[in-house]
């Protein structure tokens, strides 16, 4: 399977995410850069979480059917139907840990077919629609902790 690359103009992989975009800033999403997408794609899943959470893992946000010609996923933007997350929230939901120094997964999915998947549906309904149709998968890590 191929690689996707994903990557942000405001943190690198391993660094700690700004403020800005935690529920201690604005509370928006990072923008993010999305490359060596396979030409056959036609969709993009985008599912950012946090395994470090207390009860499992917190869901921030899951977008899907994002066109595949974006390249850049914008500051503050919807690019695409998003479902529900942890906090029972239709948006992002920024880095908000309790305690200590938490990790946020920012993992892309290419998919081969644009998803049936109604507004506002959950991870595992999201999860069982992609199912059998990623053609390529990236992740960019990002840190957070309250000060």
């Amino acid at each position: 399977m191929r690689d996707l690359v994903v990557r942000s103009p405001v943190f690198e992989s391993n660094k700690l995410i700004p403020a800005k975009y935690s529920c201690d800033g604005d509370d928006v999403n990072p923008p993010l850069t999305v490359g060596n997408v396979p030409e056959d794609a036609k969709s993009l899943v985008l599912i950012i979480d946090d395994p470090d959470a207390a009860i499992g893992v917190w869901n921030h946000w899951l977008v899907w059917n994002i066109p595949v010609g974006i390249r850049e996923i914008e500051e503050n933007s919807v690019p695409g139907v998003q479902g529900t997350n942890t906090g029972g929230r239709r948006r992002y939901g920024g880095p908000c840990p309790p305690s200590g120094t938490h990790r946020y997964f920012f993992k892309v999915f290419a998919l081969d077919v644009e998803l049936d998947l109604d507004a506002g549906a959950r991870k595992k309904e999201l999860e069982n629609a992609m199912r059998g149709h990623v053609l390529a998968e990236g992740e960019l890590l990002g840190l957070y902790h309250r000060s």
